[in-house]
């Protein structure tokens, strides 16, 4: 593999990739694609080992839970999947190396860890408030012509283009 760093993806067949697997996701499954329902089923299922009175009395929770085993859900395995493949994009990208968290010179390490596990847990409560997380939202419902899903991704990119700024001055 080596230490030099290969070039990404091109764009273009990045997304016509994604968008032959949100294809196959409809055809095969019958679902389309999305991660939050993955690790909140997990959490409804460590809820349930603890408290199953409880998590089978509430409505919202029951409805996720039904009586299944985590392994149930596809969404489980589709995450599982998203992240070993992310894993094995990055080491046979060269950008995968024992111990090294990447940062900017502006910011120490625990504060980027930090910061990545506040960003993680706002995108999780967020995508569970809004019913669906980006790759839902933007992949699953913009295939399907869903007004709110666009504008959602719309707000999406206004934000990321508002707090770019803010972000950039970390890594340089």
């Amino acid at each position: 593999m080596g230490n030099a760093e290969r070039p990404l993806w091109n764009p273009y067949v990045a997304g016509a990739t994604l968008g032959l697997v949100l294809l196959a996701s409809f055809v095969f499954m019958g679902w389309g694609l999305g991660a939050s329902s993955g690790p909140s089923r997990f959490v409804y299922w460590l809820q349930h080992l603890v408290a199953p009175v409880a998590t089978e009395a509430n409505a919202y929770v029951g409805s996720f839970f039904g009586g299944d085993h985590i392994l149930a859900d596809w969404m489980v395995f589709e995450v599982l999947g998203v992240f070993l493949g992310g894993a094995i994009g990055a080491y046979t990208g060269g950008r995968m190396k024992r111990g090294e968290i990447k940062k900017g010179p502006r910011i120490s390490t625990g504060k980027r860890i930090f910061f990545a596990v506040l960003g993680g847990v706002l995108m999780g409560v967020g995508a569970r408030l809004g019913r669906g997380c980006t790759s839902g939202q933007a992949l699953t419902g913009g295939a399907s012509l869903a007004v709110g899903s666009w504008v959602f991704m719309i707000m999406v990119f206004a934000g990321g283009y508002a707090l770019a700024p803010l972000m950039r001055r970390q890594w340089r």
